[in-house]
Parts: C-alpha cells; structure tokens; sequence
C-alpha cells in the first residue's frame, strides 16, 4: 500500500507531527528504533535509571570529538524517544528568543522564519494535550499567553523551599518550573506519587505524561500502525520526491520498503541528518553545505551543594523551582538533584558508591547556558565504516566557544551562591555532556542558501519530505526545547495536513486557531 505520510521517529516531534495528519483521516505509518519501555515497579529499581537500561543503546552508537579526545556515544531508542526518561520540565521559549539576537548568533545566520506569536497557539494546545502543570504571572519577562495552564503546581518540597528562600534572600525572584505531570487522577491514569525518581526515569505510575503513556496509544487507537524495534537506513527519492523509506527490522534483520506521499523525518537532532547524509540527500538541497551544521546542545551543568544533614530525608520529588533572573544575560537555574541511582549510572564504577552517598546530601541546581549555533559544531558520516544494518558510521563534533564558557560560569557561580545561602557547606559542578537537548542540525530558515528547511519544516530541494524535530530549531534558547519541538511539530504536521489557518489578530486570533487543532486530552 501506499501510506498517506510515513512518520520516522516517536518523540516529542515524531508524535505531535502525526498527530493532525492521524485526526484529519490520513493513513500514518510510524517508525520507531527501539520498542516499548516497561512500567512498574522495576522502574524504581537500581536498574530503573535511563542510561543502564536496554533503551540507552550502543546499538545506535557514533563517535564524539569534543575538543579533548574523542568518545564512544550511546543514544536513547524506544516509544516516545526522551520524553519517557525526561523530567517533565515544559518551558515556552520568550518572544525574545525569537528575534535576532547577534551575540548569539553571530554570524551563523541563524534566524527563526516565524514569531512567538505564531507559535503561541500550539504551544497553547501542546500544553493542554499534555496537562500541563504551572503558574502564570510568576517571573518577569515571561511570555504572553492566550490560555491559563491546565494544571495549577503541587505545594512546594521542603527542599524547594529551602532553595527558594535562599534564592528571595539574595534578591532573586523563584518561580515554578512547569511540569507535563498529572497530579490529579482522572479516568484509568493515575496521580503522581511525588517520587524522586523522575528525571532521568521511565514512570513507573504513568503519571509523567510522556508520549509513549498518553499520546501515542491515543493515536494507534485512532487509527495509526506503528512499527517498532524498526531501523530506517534511506530515504527513497526520485525526481525530486519522496517515493519511501527502507527500512531493517531489529529483530529478524529482515529489509522492508515502505511507500508514502509524504515524509515526516523526526529521528532526532543527530539521527535525521545522519538519515539525511546516509541517503545522499544534501545534493539536493542549495544549502547542502550546511546539512548536519550548526549543532547546538546548551552549555549545562549541575551544582551540587552537600549539607551536613540530608536536605531531603524523605526523598520528595523536588524538581519545582527556577531562577531566571539571569536569562536575557545568561540563562536559566532549575533545581534538579540526580536520585542516587542515577548518579551511579553516570559515573564510573570507583566513584559510583561515594558519589551516591554525597547525593544523599545533597541539593542540585542545574544551570541552562545558550550554546552559539557555528557551523564546524556538525555530525558528519564516514562511508568507509558502516553498522550491522548498512548505515555509516556517524561522527559529531561539538566544541563550546568562550562565550557559551562564560555565560555558564555566570550562571554557576550564582547557582553557587544560592546552595550557599541555603546552607551548603561545599559545592561540586558537574558539566553535563550528554546530546539530550541538541537542537539545529537541519534547521529552518528564510534564507535558501544557508537553510535546509523553509518556515513550515519542508526539506529544500524535496518537495514532499518535511523535518519536525529538534533539528529544525535554528537556536536552542536557554530553556529545555521540548515543548517548543512539540508545538513546532504540530505546526508544520497541521500545515502538511492542510490545517493552516492565517495568524493575524492577537487572542482572539489564538482562540481561533485553538479551535481547528486536533484536540486530544490525556484524561
């Protein structure tokens, strides 16, 4: 058969790109890599964490060069990509994220073909469909918005108190960090238990309301066939077409071609252009040479501040608070403190049991620095090395400039102060290396020639094959990018579903294009 759109991928852009081309009637093929992730109580586990789990694989491995060595990386595969192991942190980007901003990114010429205030209503819709819970009103700067948030917050842990305290008493303004979770129980999903263990976890209550949770099943039940545990290798094209995709079943190795009018590519921020190189598909494009450019993935590290009691004795989920004072000149400050169970995950064996015990003691911070988008930051394929199913191998490189350097030490040393001011009697930064917020490998833009996506995510060159993840993203903010991949996601699947609507005319205007979303609530 020859299906409506095949959609590559079933994260957070995969997911909301399907999501109208499944509810305006279409025949939607979904292909994911990995497979499904078990709920329960193995969650809570030793073996719960994300990245010593099956999911975290070496299946889909590439070769890192970060400017001290290199390294082998794994990569996260399975139904609902990160969103099943994020924290469920969902922050709009601000309006001024939007403009042109030089001393980011110099001259990248990374632009955003469109406003805040074309996407606001997608966001507005992307929060509702995944209930989530925040406060309005509570940091200035924040952006406007034509509906409240579904959900109101849960009262404060004691440890965010602590931290928003300490916070108010050097003159900072803490705010709410708004969550994808549901804190209240509604028809057969259930209410958030408050556990520690989130961030970095499957939930084991399902109550994090990750894709593969809420909205995928929503959307196989509607009437799309997913294929998992199902490795795409090329891109199928003829006379500047999309005919298909070829795919190579994990489990069997058997090859499988499948035919489409259309291709929504949504592997991730490394995968896609991977696919993209893999296929020969720059040559299409007039900006090839930036194809798998500009790779950014924030400036992030944690603070950790040890006390000489346990801060959090009754291990209360206390990623709620934020301090976004700094943003316009630096970024963003978000509690987060790693479980113990991730941290030995993370480090090597010899650190795994002191490291755990200092955890107990302590209170995280985790600072979010804009990282500049710069042409040599680039995933590369080296042909002459292929993988079990056929693909090249895939090469990164990323290095940060000294800017990327300073604003995060600004951010640090104010994270810092603040752990102090709490009553920490000593401070350990952990830079986080990992791709869990890489953004703009094949990013959009209005410029042709250096942009291989126009503004509604179409592949220049390739008339039926579209990019929804987080590689369209031509600059990274200094906020988690998931919900932005999201509302942008369902923006360019309701235009390749023909739903666009025009976005003159303020809330009245957002109310309006609201109302011809595709609408889907968890409960």
């Amino acid at each position: 058969m020859i299906w409506d759109a095949i959609v590559i991928g079933s994260g957070f852009g995969g997911a909301l790109g399907a999501l109208p081309l499944v509810q305006s009637g279409q025949r939607v093929l979904m292909i994911e890599r990995g497979g499904w992730v078990g709920r329960g109580p193995d969650n809570w586990g030793k073996h719960g964490a994300g990245l010593v789990t099956p999911h975290y694989t070496a299946d889909a491995a590439f070769q890192v060069s970060a400017g001290r060595g290199e390294f082998r990386a794994s990569a996260w595969n399975c139904v609902g990509g990160q969103s099943v192991f994020y924290g469920g942190a969902s922050y709009r980007f601000r309006a001024s994220d939007f403009g042109h901003n030089a001393d980011v990114t110099g001259d990248s010429g990374a632009e955003w073909p469109f406003t805040y205030e074309d996407l606001e209503p997608y966001y507005t819709r992307v929060e509702e469909l995944l209930g989530v819970a925040g406060s309005e009103g509570a940091y200035a700067g924040e952006p406007e918005r034509s509906a409240r948030f579904p959900q109101s917050p849960q009262p404060l842990a004691a440890s965010a108190i602590r931290i928003a305290d300490a916070a108010t008493r050097l003159g900072l303004t803490p705010s709410r960090i708004p969550l994808a979770i549901s804190y209240a129980a509604s028809g057969n999903r259930r209410a958030c238990v408050m556990c520690a263990n989130c961030d970095g976890y499957a939930c084991a209550s399902e109550s994090k309301n990750d894709l593969a949770t809420g909205v995928i099943p929503r959307l196989i039940r509607q009437g799309m066939t997913l294929r998992s545990n199902t490795v795409c290798v090329r891109v199928i094209v003829r006379c500047d077409r999309v005919e298909g995709v070829e795919c190579v079943n994990r489990v069997t190795d058997e090859r499988e071609t499948f035919r489409a009018r259309r291709v929504l590519l949504a592997a991730g921020t490394l995968a896609t252009p991977h696919l993209l190189l893999a296929s020969d598909l720059a040559r299409a494009n007039p900006a090839a040479a930036s194809v798998g450019c500009y790779l950014t993935r924030h400036r992030n590290a944690v603070v950790l501040g040890v006390f000489a009691r346990r801060p959090n004795p009754a291990a209360e989920f206390d990623k709620q608070i934020a301090i976004l004072d700094l943003y316009e000149s630096a970024g963003s400050i978000q509690q987060l403190t790693p479980p113990a169970g991730l941290v030995k995950a993370y480090l090597p064996r010899p650190l795994r049991g002191p490291a755990a015990a200092l955890t107990s003691h302590a209170l995280g911070l985790l600072v979010i620095a804009e990282d500049q988008p710069r042409a040599a930051n680039a995933v590369s394929v080296n042909i002459s090395r292929t993988d079990r199913y056929g693909l090249p191998q895939l090469r990164v490189r990323h290095v940060y400039s000294e800017r990327d350097e300073r604003q995060a030490r600004i951010l640090v040393e104010t994270a810092r102060d603040i752990l102090r001011e709490a009553g920490a009697l000593f401070s350990v930064t952990k830079p986080i290396r990992t791709f869990s917020h890489a953004l703009g490998t094949v990013r959009m833009g209005d410029d042709a020639l250096t942009s291989p996506l126009d503004g509604w995510g179409r592949y220049r060159g390739i008339e039926n094959l579209f990019v929804v993840d987080g590689s369209a993203l031509p600059r990274s903010a200094g906020l988690n990018p998931s919900l932005t991949i999201a509302a942008n996601a369902l923006r360019i699947g309701s235009y390749a579903a023909g739903n666009t609507i025009s976005t003159a005319g303020g809330a009245q205007r957002a109310r309006r294009i609201r109302r011809h979303l595709p609408s889907m609530s968890l409960s």
